[in-house]
């Protein structure tokens, strides 16, 4: 009895007032519905590293960041599960973001992870809820997208599943979407290449030629002319493990 006396009195000194939940509440909302501004505002406010209120989980300040976004990828992945994202989706997400903890040293590294794995399921629930109030011929032709994406995709193919015409695809895709179906596609396979070269050793040939882009140096330009960077620069400062 006097050592359950001891414990409870160690939680209650360690015992902290938290803050009101309705912030709470309010960011993991704005991520279900991918209300992206509202996000990238918490992020700039950097409010992740806000530890007042939120609770004590390490005495180590590292230690305690870290568990503290592990919490918020959990909430975050059965969240967005709830709101229409993919279950195996949001896990992979939600996998690839905490194993880049492992290599994290410092607590502004830890902030940088969180805000991209917020910012990234915001994105994708923000995509979700403009699938839901598009056309029957767009929802189709970015499912088939979705399923085809390592494919080489044309224009007249996409049509044909949606049962429309080219040009009224093309004209009501960036009527909806607001960008062009071909930059569309390709920013979903530079997308796609970004996860390859963080997570494995495929040469940057063979990613190319898995998305079926038309060549190697066609596929660099694209990844450039989206990310800013080479598909060899990025992985360089993103690759989970250090390929030798």
């Amino acid at each position: 009895m006097a050592d359950k006396n001891i414990h409870l009195q160690s939680y209650d000194e360690d015992a902290s007032v938290h803050r009101d939940t309705s912030e709470e509440l309010t960011f993991f909302h704005n991520v279900y519905t991918g209300n992206i501004e509202a996000i990238h505002k918490n992020c700039d406010e950097h409010r992740f590293m806000d530890s007042s209120g939120v609770g004590l989980l390490s005495t180590k300040p590292l230690t305690n960041i870290k568990y503290h976004m592990v919490v918020t990828a959990a909430i975050i992945t059965r969240g967005c599960i709830e709101h229409g994202l993919e279950p195996e989706r949001a896990f992979r997400m939600s996998d690839y973001y905490i194993r880049r903890l492992d290599n994290a040293t410092t607590v502004e590294k830890v902030e940088e992870i969180h805000n991209s794995m917020v910012l990234d399921f915001t994105g994708k629930m923000r995509l979700i809820k403009h699938k839901r109030g598009i056309s029957r011929p767009v929802t189709k032709c970015l499912d088939y997208i979705y399923a085809h994406i390592y494919d080489r995709l044309t224009l007249k193919e996409l049509a044909d599943h949606s049962n429309v015409s080219a040009s009224y695809l093309s004209r009501q895709f960036n009527k909806e979407i607001g960008i062009p179906l071909s930059d569309y596609i390709r920013e979903r396979k530079i997308e796609i290449s970004e996860e390859l070269l963080r997570d494995t050793d495929e040469s940057i040939l063979d990613i190319a030629c898995r998305l079926s882009f038309a060549s190697q140096s066609h596929f660099i330009q694209a990844f450039k002319n989206v990310m800013g960077i080479t598909p060899k620069k990025y992985r360089s400062q993103n690759s989970v493990k250090k390929w030798s």
